[in-house]
């Protein structure tokens, strides 16, 4: 795939750059078209929490920045590499598959429903990645895995199974895989929603101290008072667009769009 490049294109690693910069992102899953047109930044250090209804977008824009959806049109990068893409001249031209896991190595992407590896303890789970896709020495990695455990309140957990855990443990265990990579970029998709409503603090908890250690995140989330307290930005998507952003007081207590009104009227 190929497609055309804007001059507003930022060469790899230029200074001032975001460490997320989507430009003109456009999707399309045969004659529906999820995303048309989204522009965002995310600067080094931020957290932007993604609001909107369901259908709105927000799980597809978040699975384009780490190439898990092609993009149709436009482009994405992290820390100055574009995602999935080489450039060339004016076209862009999609990166082979082990380019694009190399890639991903550097965007942690935490799932709704965990995806851990039901057949491996959690210390193994957590060691797998850093292993086989960086072949770094699982001797290493084990010891900054147990770390990792300590740092989510898990420690006790190195060996047990993922279905003796609960909802809210696994979703902790997912997090500190995702660390395990060292990445530059968090991602999470709505972390939450497949938790009981008495496991959820302990999710955003571990969230909200990645936050304040400087952690660059865009979180996916119905929880209105979790992107009161943590985002630097909030994002409102409806129908495929940004309909509105800024800090979360001037989108949460002072929406100026009437679709952000509506949403905000039905979850507060």
């Amino acid at each position: 795939m190929s497609a055309p490049l804007t001059k507003e294109l930022t060469q790899d690693g230029a200074a001032g750059a975001p460490m997320v910069d989507i430009k003109s992102v456009h999707k399309s899953f045969g004659s529906l078209e999820v995303l048309k047109g989204v522009d965002l930044e995310v600067r080094t250090g931020e957290v932007t929490v993604i609001l909107g209804p369901s259908g709105s977008g927000k799980s597809t824009l978040l699975r384009t920045i780490n190439h898990l959806e092609k993009v149709d049109q436009g482009w994405i990068s992290v820390d100055g590499s574009l995602v999935g893409y080489r450039r060339s001249g004016e076209k862009l031209y999609e990166l082979r598959e082990r380019e694009i896991l190399r890639q991903r190595t550097r965007i942690g992407f935490v799932f709704q429903n965990f995806n851990l590896f039901p057949h491996l303890t959690v210390l193994e789970n957590i060691v797998e990645a850093p292993v086989s896709a960086l072949k770094r020495p699982r001797k290493d990695v084990t010891v900054t895995a147990r770390g990792l455990l300590d740092r989510v309140g898990l420690a006790d957990k190195a060996d047990a199974y993922p279905k003796q855990l609960s909802g809210g443990q696994q979703q902790r265990v997912a997090i500190a895989r995702a660390l395990a990579l060292e990445p530059k970029l968090l991602l999470f998709d709505e972390p939450t929603s497949a938790l009981d409503p008495e496991l959820v603090g302990e999710v955003l908890d571990v969230i909200k101290d990645l936050a304040h250690q400087g952690t660059t995140m865009i979180v996916v989330t119905h929880e209105i008072g979790f992107a009161r307290e943590v985002a630097d930005t909030v994002v409102f998507m409806d129908d495929g667009r940004i309909v509105e952003q800024g800090t979360p007081g001037d989108v949460l207590d002072r929406p100026r769009h009437e679709r952000t009104r509506a949403f905000l009227s039905k979850v507060l």
